[in-house]
């Protein structure tokens, strides 16, 4: 699977990814730094690149259905500092594995996964 970590989150996602056996790359590592929101989905969606995102607008599935997108997994967590984020992504890992992404929104919160399609 491919994924797009976005610029709020760290960069140590890409490894954790690239451990489970994903192509994973940064909003960063393509000089995408600021870029809209749209823009972003579109290059995601060029790209066929889940997004990975503590943005909560791409959890409105009226601006951004989820059937439109490769997926989206935006992460709901009470901090976000990188020992809460991480702890909380680490239990996505293993669902990538049995649940499918492309057209779907995961709303990943510290305790439980939200899956709309």
């Amino acid at each position: 699977m491919k994924f797009k970590i976005d610029e709020n989150l760290p960069v140590e996602l890409v490894q954790v990814l690239h451990a489970s056996g994903h192509d994973a790359i940064t909003v960063l590592q393509q000089a995408m730094k600021g870029a809209n929101d749209p823009n972003l989905m579109e290059t995601c969606r060029a790209e066929e690149r889940v997004l990975v995102t503590l943005d909560l607008d791409f959890a409105n599935i009226h601006a951004y259905p989820p059937h439109s997108t490769p997926g989206v997994i935006a992460l709901r967590v009470s901090r976000q500092d990188k020992p809460c984020v991480m702890k909380v992504f680490d239990r996505v890992v293993p669902l990538l594995e049995k649940e499918t992404l492309k057209g779907r929104l995961w709303i990943v919160e510290e305790s439980r996964v939200r899956i709309r399609e």
